[in-house]
């Protein structure tokens, strides 16, 4: 898939704000910023509000069809995401809209932070858009790895660890959260049961696809980051609740368009509490 395709620049963006058929989501563990100042015309979809908390994990077809329709999303909108922190949780937001079949969907490179940076418009004034009759796909799985897909994944295809390297090793759950869960919202996958890493798993940090503004580096030094992976093996890559994996997902599958690349949304929230799957604790992979 063209780069262009699903990542676009800030003047990009700013060209097409009040375009028809072009809406602007901006996501995050907050609305407090976006109150505050957000892209002209975007609305706000909270990252719990794609999360069901009694099954766990991403909303079914049905509550991502009613949230869609009542934020004024229509299957041929061009939704342009972004988020603060890089992007993380807006390339989450772009993984759950291919999950659900939207066929039109990118990211502001950089996300917010570089948006405001570079002095884009903000406003204030709520989004209100009127509701539609949003119509989802069934769930593609081709994107999506399960538990069982991980555990036939060991010594097969190649496992993509991207959390920090004390999580990786199982030293700590993440920076600054020894003893507990990292999320980024207020989730319910707030425990493992153990730290450690998946057995053949290769701990490359979801940021360092990133330069220092927190655009995505060239395609070229993308594919350096990889280095030593085998593509054509198919890949999963996990973290904690599948939005580090996800934006590593994205480099992957959207923007290096390697084949077979799965997002593991379980991650080590599930993982890291199963009984009787293989744990590997310490830096190396086996």
């Amino acid at each position: 898939m063209a780069r262009e395709s699903v990542l676009v620049t800030g003047e990009w963006a700013s060209a097409r704000i009040g375009e028809p058929g072009t809406v602007f989501v901006e996501t995050g563990n907050s609305d407090a910023d976006h109150r505050k100042g957000h892209v002209p015309g975007a609305v706000w979809i909270g990252w719990d509000e794609f999360q069901d908390d009694v099954r766990l994990g991403v909303i079914d077809r049905g509550a991502f069809e009613k949230l869609l329709s009542a934020k004024g999303i229509g299957n041929d909108d061009t939704v342009v995401l972004y988020s603060p922190n890089a992007n993380m949780l807006a390339a989450l937001t772009l993984w759950y809209f291919r999950l659900y079949g939207h066929r039109s969907v990118k990211l502001i490179d950089g996300g917010r932070e570089k948006w405001q940076r570079d002095g884009h418009p903000l406003t204030s004034e709520e989004t209100v858009r009127p509701a539609t009759s949003y119509h989802a796909e069934e769930p593609d799985s081709s994107i999506r790895a399960t538990r069982d897909d991980v555990l036939a994944a060991i010594g097969a295809k190649n496992l993509i660890d991207v959390r920090a390297p004390d999580e990786y090793a199982g030293r700590i759950f993440a920076p600054g959260f020894a003893g507990e869960a990292f999320a980024p919202g207020n989730s319910p996958h707030d425990v493992a049961q153990r730290a450690g890493h998946v057995p053949g798993a290769v701990n490359l940090e979801w940021d360092k696809v990133l330069d220092e503004d927190g655009a995505f580096k060239s395609g070229e030094e993308l594919a350096r980051v990889y280095e030593g992976l085998d593509p054509a093996s198919g890949s999963i890559t996990y973290c904690w609740v599948g939005a580090r994996s996800a934006h590593s997902w994205f480099v992957l599958s959207e923007l290096l368009d390697w084949p077979d690349v799965k997002n593991y949304d379980g991650s080590w929230g599930e993982y890291g509490s199963l009984m009787g799957v293989p744990v590997v604790r310490g830096d190396n992979p086996l």
